[in-house]
């Protein structure tokens, strides 16, 4: 076998494989002794035909397909293998007959068309003005956390002596009605729903506010025009509603008590822990959108020709993770995708620009690690380990003999994103924008 491979449109190679007369009668022969058992011709037991039998009284093509897909499993591989050093290989490829083969003479062409990693040119990324985000944590902030705290750690008390309120959990029938009738998934008896979190289209929770026990009231609502269901978008209904049950929180007092029940030695203590986590998180969420602002700018300069299978790879992850938060939920994907009317590649190609953009955005940050010859050191490597060994009460040595070797590489890999992003900040006119 002898191949050539050659560049091709849309981040592709083309790989020409050619094999003679002498390897495609081999490919033939083997073949037919791996698929004779499936026919049968008369005079001869089932699978004991000889070859040239079976052709005459099937045709000649018989065992070309299988022929052909030997040649490319027995060789395929191996060019790959091959060219890995010259191209990065990120999806599976696609085959044909290439030009000039012919089968009944031996000649055999096949074309193997691969997606490979494109090479991103990119303008300035050094010298140019760029929003930098700023978060800071307030009193109110602190107090507002501890306030969510203390409701997410209430006890759930059965309300009997006043309306429902903002926050309760109520039990309660519906029935939907839009010009005087009923409509699909507009009616339900015994179902909680907390008022206020959201669940129900705008007006419904809000509505059922105030009801007392064992009440009926009719709600009016209007139905998003981004609603889901076509028939029902902008449309006007009413929702009789009858409240059977409702559950509040017995929410604890901020003091001394609850704080030592949270780890603290005093209220202050708790605030400062609390503080501290907010900043925490506040100071991820300035690096995280600087990190993003500044990919975003060197962007709007960057040329590429992104292959479908990297933009593929991306949406299947994407659904990936829609279907991990779904199960959290206690919903199956194929269930949500059949409620909101949609297949599986229809709802992937809701994520396609995110797709093209995270691809894009991780191609410039892997060329200009490349440009300034960005490295992860050993020492630095070995800090990073020792830090991970620590959080789960592991010397260094020991964790290292569990560590997978791709959990190196993510290590070597996020200290040089680190580094980049230091280097980026440092060279650039990075300007705050005003935080609301």
């Amino acid at each position: 076998m002898k191949y050539e491979i050659a560049a091709a449109e849309k981040s592709t190679v083309k790989i020409t494989m050619t094999f003679g007369a002498e390897e495609w009668n081999a490919a033939n022969d083997k073949a037919y002794k791996q698929n004779r058992h499936k026919y049968a011709v008369n005079g001869f037991r089932k699978g004991k035909a000889p070859k040239h039998i079976l052709e005459l009284y099937y045709g000649k093509g018989l065992f070309y397909e299988e022929a052909l897909n030997l040649l490319l499993a027995e060789n395929y591989d191996t060019v790959i293998d091959q060219e890995e050093k010259n191209h990065e290989f990120v999806g599976r490829a696609t085959f044909e007959i290439g030009e000039g083969c012919d089968l009944e003479a031996g000649n055999i062409v096949l074309v193997a068309t691969v997606p490979v990693k494109p090479d991103v040119q990119i303008g300035a990324y050094t010298g140019i003005k760029i929003p930098r985000y700023d978060y800071t944590v307030t009193d109110a902030d602190v107090d507002k956390e501890i306030e969510a705290v203390r409701e997410h750690i209430a006890a759930d008390v059965e309300v009997t002596d006043r309306p429902a309120a903002l926050k309760d959990t109520v039990n309660i029938d519906f029935v939907g009605t839009v010009e005087g009738k009923e409509f699909d998934g507009g009616k339900a008896e015994g179902y909680d729903l907390t008022l206020g979190s959201g669940q129900f289209i705008p007006g419904f929770e809000e509505g059922v506010v105030g009801m007392n026990l064992g009440e009926t009231r009719d709600v009016p609502v209007t139905f998003p025009e981004d609603y889901q269901s076509e028939e029902l978008k902008g449309k006007a209904a009413v929702f009789t509603v009858t409240l059977h049950k409702i559950t509040g929180k017995d929410i604890p007092a901020f003091d001394e008590e609850f704080a030592k029940k949270m780890g603290a030695d005093s209220v202050e203590g708790y605030k400062a822990t609390v503080r501290e986590r907010l900043e925490r998180n506040a100071k991820n969420q300035s690096r995280n959108e600087t990190e993003n602002s500044i990919i975003e700018e060197i962007a709007k300069t960057a040329t590429v020709e992104i292959p479908d299978a990297m933009i593929e790879r991306e949406e299947d992850i994407s659904m990936q993770r829609l279907e991990y938060s779904l199960m959290q939920q206690g919903v199956k994907l194929d269930e949500y995708l059949a409620y909101v009317g949609s297949t599986h590649d229809e709802y992937k190609k809701n994520f396609e620009e995110d797709a093209k953009r995270n691809v894009l955005h991780q191609l410039i940050v892997e060329k200009i690690i490349a440009l300034e010859k960005i490295e992860a050191t050993e020492e630095e490597v070995d800090a990073k380990i020792a830090e991970q060994a620590a959080s789960v009460g592991k010397e260094p040595e020991e964790y290292k003999k569990s560590m997978d070797p791709r959990q190196r590489q993510y290590i070597e890999s996020d200290i040089k994103v680190t580094k980049l992003f230091d280097f980026l900040m440092a060279n650039n006119e990075m300007i705050a924008e005003a935080q609301e």
